[in-house]
C-alpha cells in the first residue's frame, strides 16, 4: 500500500509539473508583456492586433530546460503543467502534510495564491492517497491575477511590477476547477474562496488550519493571508511561504513576525520558499 501510495503522488507530481509531455516539439502564444525593445514591442503588438480578427496569435516555440522545471523557476505553457512550485517544494508540500496526517494535527490545508491550481491539487491528492475524509483544501485566490498595488496602505509594495505579467498569471476559476477535474479530484472536500484576500479571507468559514500555504507574491497579499489566517494554525502546524526572496513578501513576513513575537526558525526550501513549524504547545494567538 506505501508503494503504490508513493508512485501515485510521484506521478501527480510530474503530471501537474508537465513532465509527461514532450514539451520541446510544442509552441504557446508569445508573451506580450515580456520586457521587450520598444519597436519590437509596438511591431509584435500591431501583427497580433490584425492575427486577433481571424482568432489566431502570434506563437513561439517552447524553450524548456527540465533542471529549471524540476526547480520551479519558469512558467509551463497551460497544456502542460499545473504549478511552477517544481519537485523540491512539491516533495515538501508531501513531507509537511504526511506529518500532520501522522501526529494528528488537526485543521485543514488552503493556498492562498493558487495560479492554476497545482499545489491545492496536490494537496487534495495527499488526502486521497491516505484515504482521509474529514479535511478541507481551500483553493483562495482572486482568479484576476495580481491587484494593483494599494500604496496608501502598504507602501512597501511601491516598485511591484508583477501585474504586468498578468496575462499569464491569470487562471480563472472555471479554469481551476476543470484542472481538478481532471485529475478526478473535484469533490467536496474542496472549497474556493474567489475575490482579493482583503475581502474573503476576514470572514472565510475556515476553523482551524493544519497547513497554511501562502504565494500571493506581494506585501499586501501575504500580510492580509497571515493576519486572517494564521491565528487558525494549529500547535505543529505548518506555515510555507512561496515568495520569500521577493522583497515585499519578504518584509510582510517579517513584520507580522515582529508585531506577534513569533521566534519558530525560519527553514529554507531549495533556495526558493521558506516554511516554520509553528510550537507544537503554543497557543496561536490573534
Amino acid at each position: 500500500m506505501a508503494e503504490s501510495t508513493e508512485l501515485y503522488l510521484d506521478l501527480m507530481k510530474r503530471a501537474l509539473m508537465g513532465l509527461l509531455y514532450d514539451e520541446d516539439k510544442s509552441f504557446r502564444p508569445i508573451n506580450l508583456s515580456y520586457p521587450r525593445r520598444f519597436y519590437k514591442r509596438w511591431a509584435l503588438d500591431l501583427i497580433s492586433k490584425f492575427l486577433a480578427r481571424t482568432g489566431k496569435h502570434i506563437a513561439e516555440p517552447v524553450r524548456f530546460v527540465l533542471e529549471r522545471r524540476l526547480q520551479g523557476i519558469d512558467w509551463p505553457p497551460p497544456v502542460f503543467g499545473q504549478t511552477m512550485i517544481g519537485m523540491t517544494r512539491l516533495n515538501h508540500l508531501q513531507a509537511c502534510i504526511e506529518d500532520v496526517l501522522r501526529s494528528s494535527t488537526p485543521g485543514d490545508f488552503i493556498e492562498t495564491g493558487v495560479w492554476r491550481g497545482g499545489a491545492t491539487i496536490f494537496m487534495r491528492a495527499v488526502l486521497q492517497a491516505h484515504g482521509i475524509k474529514d479535511r478541507c483544501v481551500w483553493v483562495a485566490d482572486s482568479f484576476e491575477g495580481l491587484p494593483t498595488p494599494d500604496l496608501a496602505k502598504y507602501p512597501a509594495d511601491d516598485g511591484d511590477a508583477l501585474q504586468k505579467y498578468n496575462a499569464f498569471l491569470v487562471a480563472s476559476l472555471e479554469e481551476v476547477k476543470d484542472n481538478f477535474q481532471r485529475y478526478n479530484l473535484l469533490d467536496d472536500q474542496v472549497r474556493f474562496l474567489k475575490g482579493w484576500f482583503k475581502d474573503t479571507l476576514p470572514n472565510a468559514p475556515i476553523n482551524q488550519l493544519a497547513l497554511l500555504r501562502l504565494d500571493g507574491d506581494m506585501y499586501e497579499s501575504t500580510m492580509e493571508a497571515l493576519t486572517h489566517l494564521y491565528p487558525k494554525v494549529s500547535p505543529g502546524g505548518y506555515v510555507i511561504i512561496d515568495d520569500y526572496h521577493r522583497k515585499g513578501c519578504r518584509q510582510a513576513v517579517t513584520d507580522y513576525r515582529s508585531a506577534h513575537k513569533i521566534e519558530e526558525e525560519i527553514k529554507d526550501i531549495g533556495g526558493r520558499g521558506v516554511y516554520w513549524q509553528t510550537a507544537k504547545t503554543a497557543t496561536v494567538m490573534a
